[in-house]
């Protein structure tokens, strides 16, 4: 999408409607109209005239689905479609794939949510490693068929839980308020644990953690890391406190796409590399960066390689060795395995294992119910801007997280 175009202009570029009296001038009339039309059969309230800047992910994702639709295709590839989308666009868009199916268009729908290929899919292939596996009829097969297929071996468990061996007090945060906000928040993460934090979408939970981080503006609270206070909320002053972030969209906020994988891996830890002179250490760069690849086996041809070129399980990884390798002792993960595999799932599950028997807190915001209540040791419940249940691992269920998160007085 071009950001500074409309809504309009993205679905028709480089097809443009011309009035029938002047080719050269286009009939904004007509294009208007027809986005209008497409954006309704999608049920979505969107202006054709808005600017495409001023749209969510979720509402991007569905101009683009516009724009294919506008194709009048008879093949139509869909890439992770629902990746940034609500449960309700979920539903409008498998409404619009059966009627597109109705017409006789062939679609390929390629997405790392197996109920999302059960739901809508007639026919499934499977892929490891760039190579045919096996392709299946799914009214035939179930989901731990496809999960062996795609990762080479069966998997005891998709979420490898370890028990938590809660220790000290990594994080502290009192009376927190996000800008624009009417709520006050408290919480505490321990190390050895995993803090999962649930809600809906809309619920606060990225921001409260963009706050935490220093990385949004707040009105009012305090933060406090191993018992001293953040005087600063910046993300500098959480950097060198020992809070890392994996952000929900690793693309834009987590990765310089355009740097190698050492420059993306050293990039917040360059005042550890510095020398008297205020030089980098080059040699030491190298070395440590080569170490985690190595630990966390990133799979690239090289440390000098593009971030950009790696599958998006290995550009998750990137971003976690660049907060192992600033010694981060509190590590956020907002949404750690959108877009990843079932198998690079299971390693990043793996690998939030390892940090919490080092004695790291991580704190784990997910929209993946079964993701929450598989890895959490506790779980808080978002609402609104607030945070209005705590649940531990053995008491929590997808009725009383869902209900909390709806608001419900009572989620017992």
């Amino acid at each position: 999408l071009v950001p500074q175009l409309s809504i309009a202009e993205n679905v028709w570029i480089g097809r443009e409607k011309f009035s029938n009296e002047t080719l050269h001038l286009i009939d904004w009339k007509v294009m208007y109209d027809s986005t209008q039309k497409i954006l309704n059969d999608l049920h979505l309230s969107l202006d054709p005239r808005r600017p495409v800047s001023g749209l969510g992910v979720a509402q991007q994702q569905m101009v683009e689905i516009a724009k294919a639709l506008s194709l009048d295709a008879k093949l139509l590839i869909m890439d992770e479609p629902t990746s940034a989308l609500t449960s309700t666009e979920i539903k409008n868009l498998f409404n619009v794939i059966r009627t597109l199916k109705k017409r006789g268009v062939a679609i390929i729908f390629i997405s790392h949510h197996l109920d999302e290929i059960f739901e809508i899919c007639d026919r499934g292939t499977i892929l490891r490693d760039g190579e045919f596996i096996q392709a299946v009829d799914l009214s035939e097969t179930h989901q731990d068929e496809i999960i062996r297929l795609m990762v080479g071996r069966s998997l005891e468990q998709q979420y490898p839980k370890i028990p938590a061996h809660r220790g000290e007090e990594a994080l502290r945060v009192e009376n927190l308020r996000v800008k624009h906000t009417a709520s006050d928040v408290s919480f505490r993460a321990y190390t050895g644990e995993i803090l999962g934090i649930a809600g809906l979408v809309g619920a606060g939970r990225t921001e409260l953690m963009r706050a935490v981080f220093g990385a949004d503006k707040v009105d009012k609270g305090r933060v406090f890391v191993f018992g001293n206070e953040l005087k600063k909320l910046t993300p500098k002053s959480a950097i060198r406190s020992g809070i890392g972030f994996l952000p929900e969209d690793r693309k834009q906020q987590g990765l310089v796409l355009i740097l190698s994988v050492l420059e993306n891996i050293s990039l917040a830890s360059l005042f550890k590399l510095r020398g008297k002179t205020g030089l980098l250490h080059l040699r030491e760069e190298r070395r440590q960066v080569e170490d985690f690849v190595s630990r966390l086996r990133i799979t690239t041809p090289g440390i000098n390689q593009l971030v950009q070129y790696l599958s998006g399980g290995n550009q998750q990884k990137v971003v976690l060795a660049k907060w192992l390798a600033s010694r981060s002792r509190i590590l956020i993960f907002d949404e750690p395995t959108r877009g990843i595999d079932v198998g690079a799932k299971v390693e990043v599950y793996s690998l939030m294992n390892q940090l919490v028997e080092n004695g790291v807190a991580v704190i784990m915001v997910s929209s993946e119910m079964p993701e929450l209540l598989g890895m959490s040791d506790r779980i808080l419940v978002m609402h609104e801007n607030a945070l209005v249940a705590e649940m531990d691992r053995s008491e929590a269920t997808q009725e009383k997280v869902l209900a909390a998160a709806m608001g419900a007085e009572t989620y017992d």
